[in-house]
């Protein structure tokens, strides 16, 4: 029999990450990655299978040992019956095990709003993302998207008070075992920013914010990427993330929440 420690070290194997996916780093991924773990033995079982058929099939219809061609194809129904059941795998894994996954992240959402999260907008545009911070009075200034003036330009409505302290970063700065609300938006073309080890992305579309919403578990640095082709350069649209500490993350608030006020005349 097999010791529990085998048993364990079988149970917790993630073929996902063996082929090179990143850890999780977030509270909500390891149900994602179980539900991507599912999928991963599911394509390696149709390979095996395949790859098996496919050899079979050379051995037994070699020319040398089929000199005349059969022209009446195969007549039992295995094959068919195998891609039914295919099917009703897929079936499976999107009745049983994606719709639940995505109905309970939807509803975390009003969970999450009340637990004082970090909100940050990511602005997409070709080919970089762009970070617009609340400041420290933890209040988004007034959006007008009639006043972009460049690239990733977050908009913000000079007049507005709120916005007096606002800032931006092309690293995004976040807290760990603090909920984060990113606003997902671009300037341009339809976008997606993924941020794989934490097992989330969402399309940035142009003159919408859209939210995701996550918890890291632990500090890091990772890169955040374009997950939707969008250009010529897409492959290089990416940005740095940095998951720090609640204290170097208020430090960091601080100091650019001042800088900006100072930039724009009101640090009286």
């Amino acid at each position: 029999m097999l010791s529990s420690s085998i048993i364990n070290t079988l149970a917790s194997f993630s073929p996902a990450e063996w082929m090179g996916m990143p850890k999780n780093y977030s509270v909500h991924g390891d149900t994602v990655g179980h539900m991507i773990d599912v999928v991963t033995w599911l394509m390696i079982a149709l390979f095996v299978g395949w790859t098996l058929f496919f050899l079979i099939s050379l051995f037994k219809f070699w020319h040398k040992k089929n000199p005349t061609a059969s022209y009446h194809g195969v007549e039992n129904h295995v094959s068919t019956h195998l891609e039914i059941g295919v099917v009703v795998i897929e079936a499976v894994l999107l009745l049983g095990f994606a719709f639940p996954l995505w109905a309970e992240r939807t509803n975390d959402y009003a969970d999450v709003k009340g637990q004082n999260p970090v909100r940050v907008r990511a602005i997409g545009n070709q080919f970089a993302w762009n970070f617009h911070y609340a400041g420290t009075d933890k209040k988004f200034g007034f959006i007008d998207r009639t006043l972009a003036k460049v690239k990733g330009d977050p908009c913000l409505d000079p007049t507005d008070p709120y916005g007096y302290d606002d800032f931006t970063s092309s690293t995004l700065k976040i807290p760990v075992g603090r909920p984060v609300i990113l606003q997902v938006t671009s300037t341009d073309v339809i976008h997606n920013f993924s941020i794989i080890p934490m097992r989330i992305q969402q399309d940035a579309i142009p003159g919408k914010d859209i939210p995701m919403w996550f918890i890291p578990k632990e500090e890091m640095i990772t890169s955040v990427v374009c997950g939707q082709l969008c250009g010529s350069d897409h492959a290089n649209m990416k940005a740095m993330m940095e998951v720090i500490s609640q204290k170097d993350f208020n430090d960091f608030l601080n100091k650019e929440s001042k800088k900006s006020l100072k930039l724009k005349g009101h640090d009286k």
